[in-house]
């Protein structure tokens, strides 16, 4: 399977059928997967890996459903998990675009950039979009 290090670099999605990475995302998307094929659909499971630390118990776990009913026009969504002990933790949910792991850490977490724009910085529980937090407050401002 495609792996993006630390250094940085494009998380590359593919098919990797029949690979434990492949059985473990597809347990994790089941319901998406199951959604498709409910709309008649033959849904596409890509995943990937990335070292998102230096530790590599942090090996996350990137995965996108492709189907017609879970595609609309800002493209399909990955989601990314890291390993907890007992399972998978989603740590990033349906963000749209590729994603390119950067050099800038926070929390010893590499930062990610999605669509090539969007970055998004670990908080030591997840990952949390930097573009909300720099949105202005909407609403009526005072003079």
């Amino acid at each position: 399977m495609g792996t993006a290090w630390a250094q940085g670099g494009p998380v590359i999605l593919a098919q990797h059928p029949g690979t434990e990475p492949d059985r473990q995302a597809r347990v994790l998307m089941s319901r998406a997967l199951h959604d498709a094929a409910a709309h008649g659909e033959h849904p596409v499971l890509l995943t990937g890996s990335a070292q998102l630390s230096t530790d590599p118990r942090r090996t996350a776990l990137f995965a996108q459903v492709q189907s017609e009913s879970l595609c609309g026009s800002a493209g399909c969504t990955t989601s990314v998990y890291l390993p907890d002990g007992h399972g998978w933790k989603l740590v990033l949910d349906s963000v749209s675009g590729p994603v390119t792991i950067t050099p800038q850490t926070h929390g010893e977490m590499h930062d990610l950039l999605v669509d090539g724009t969007d970055r998004w910085i670990w908080n030591g529980e997840t990952y949390t979009d930097t573009q909300a937090a720099a949105s202005p407050p909407s609403g009526d401002a005072a003079p």
